[in-house]
């Protein structure tokens, strides 16, 4: 039976005595011994090392810039879980562009093998209102916000990630059964729908095992060119029935998919797509509805313990929100991201699921002031 959800508290700040037990046991050990060996200072809270990278960042709150940049693009989750493996069928076009995938890259050396994989790399997010603005890590982008994450998983569907950027963090993780997150502003709180689902991070060229599996449902909906690469389509959309199992209060998820694009060069994921389109509305406000597409672009593959992984991509996000206040225009947001991969590796000694990432804090529904609904509406 699952554990019961604490109540989420309106600030953050609850719970604080049970997350310091976590800690120091367990995945959470582990994670923040690795972060205080690895992780430079100026990426902690406060700018010289004054706390963890799970502490909920510096001094102070961050910037509005900032906190929807890591609503959106720190941890987001895929729209589909993980799927039960089946005999395989290359009778359909969909599950031959995944035989050639999980050729390309190597599944079939890590699959059942492979109990566990840690990931850690450099992250630059920024607001971009004008497309052009490249911001890649280490370039002449301009401003921006810099930072580092790690992600750990344990197969098939348990995983923690942290984030720490400009001197705040934020943390999400699922232990099998749910998936939670913990930002500065808000503290931790269940993903929509209850259940299991993984990482998105972990579909960007980093856990080739997991991405044939999510796009085990998929089907071939043609072909498109990606920077000059001839890809084949892959399409998923979320059910009806689950959709409406994700509404939360006043918000009521319309519709949700995933796009990813496989070359039919090389057999690897060079753009992943994914977009959502919810409703919100609060007592005695109109609807507004939130469009959010995120797309990524994938690269510098590379051998990794017998796999060959995705070590850099960008992402480019666009929040557009419409409705009766908003006028005939929509006002959108756009936001770009870069990344490297540093270090990965699968089978990490020590990683087993006896230490899980704890669910305990999360909660189980949030107060339907259209604040919350907002700053909820990513995850």
């Amino acid at each position: 039976m699952a554990p019961q959800l604490a109540t989420l508290a309106e600030e953050p700040g609850g719970g604080e005595e049970a997350a310091r037990a976590r800690r120091k046991t367990g995945l959470h050990a582990a994670l923040h011994r690795w972060a205080r060996a690895r992780i430079p200072l100026r990426f902690l809270s406060g700018g010289g090392g004054g706390g963890g990278v799970g502490g909920g960042g510096g001094g102070g709150r961050p910037s509005p810039d900032l906190r929807v940049l890591l609503s959106v693009l720190a941890c987001p989750l895929s729209p589909v879980p993980v799927l039960p493996r089946h005999p395989r069928n290359v009778a359909s076009s969909a599950q031959y562009i995944l035989e050639q995938f999980r050729a390309t890259t190597g599944c079939a050396k890590i699959e059942g093998a492979a109990k566990s994989m840690y990931a850690a790399g450099r992250v630059r997010m920024a607001m971009a209102p004008e497309p052009g603005g490249g911001i890649g890590i280490g370039g002449g982008g301009g401003g921006g916000h810099e930072g580092c994450f790690v992600v750990w998983q344990l197969v098939p569907d348990m995983w923690l990630v942290e984030m720490a950027v400009a001197g705040h963090a934020v943390a999400a993780g699922c232990d099998g059964r749910v998936a939670w997150r913990r930002t500065p502003w808000l503290d931790a709180h269940a993903a929509r729908g209850g259940g299991a689902r993984p990482l998105r991070r972990a579909l960007q060229g980093l856990d080739p095992v997991t991405i044939a599996s999510v796009f085990s449902a998929a089907e071939h909906v043609g072909e498109k060119a990606v920077d000059g690469e001839d890809c084949f389509a892959l399409r998923l959309d979320v059910a009806p029935s689950v959709l409406s199992a994700w509404g939360d209060g006043a918000a009521e998820v319309i519709r949700h998919g995933m796009t990813g694009y496989f070359s039919q060069r090389s057999g690897l994921l060079a753009r992943l797509d994914d977009s959502q389109l919810t409703r919100i509305q609060t007592p005695g406000a109109p609807a507004m509805y939130w469009e959010t597409t995120v797309s990524s672009r994938l690269g510098d593959y590379r051998a990794a313990d017998g796999a060959v992984v995705a070590h850099a991509g960008t992402s480019v996000a666009h929040l557009a929100r419409f409705g009766a206040d908003v006028g005939a225009a929509r006002a959108v947001t756009r936001m770009e991201e870069a990344w490297t991969i540093d270090d990965v590796a699968f089978n990490v000694a020590g990683l087993c699921p006896a230490a899980p990432p704890a669910a305990t804090t999360a909660a189980a529904a949030l107060s339907p002031r259209r604040s919350d609904v907002t700053d909820r509406m990513f995850f």
